[in-house]
């Protein structure tokens, strides 16, 4: 089940069922289904001072950032919880010259490939994973009332 949320904003998050299948097709390729049972995906937008206290709280970093992820999957289950700054990516979104919801599904797939074991934290992984990202993009299929 993959459900989408708010904390401390009001944001209208369009085309859920298409981003749904979106997301499961993803976690189907990357075969996260042959190695676990699906069991919740929890997507949480919120503002930047919301993910700056939870990336404090959390990871002990004391800066603004557009996306955190938790991973709460156990031996044999796939479950985890996105949280995404709506006002990070709008902001990213400018910086990058980019539509808002493009930047915003690659945040969240991004989280997504987290969960499905991709690191950012060398170079190298963080090209193979903005290539996945890239990929994943390409294939949503459906546009969110651009």
């Amino acid at each position: 089940m993959i459900n989408f949320f708010t904390e401390d904003i009001k944001f209208n998050y369009k085309n859920r069922r298409a981003s749904k299948r979106w997301i499961l097709s993803a976690l189907e390729e990357e075969n996260v289904f042959k190695k676990k049972k699906f069991e919740e995906l929890s997507i949480i937008f919120c503002s930047d001072e919301y993910l700056l206290d939870m990336n404090k709280k959390y990871l002990g970093h004391d800066y603004f950032t557009d996306v955190i992820t938790f991973d709460n999957s156990e031996e044999n289950t796939f479950s985890g919880d996105i949280f995404i700054s709506i006002d990070r990516v709008r902001e990213n979104a400018g910086t990058f010259g980019q539509l808002f919801i493009d930047e915003l599904h690659r945040v969240i797939i991004h989280g997504v490939l987290h969960l499905s074991g991709y690191d950012d934290g060398t170079e190298q992984e963080q090209k193979m994973m903005r290539s996945r990202e890239d990929y994943y993009i390409a294939k949503r299929g459906f546009d969110d009332n651009r």
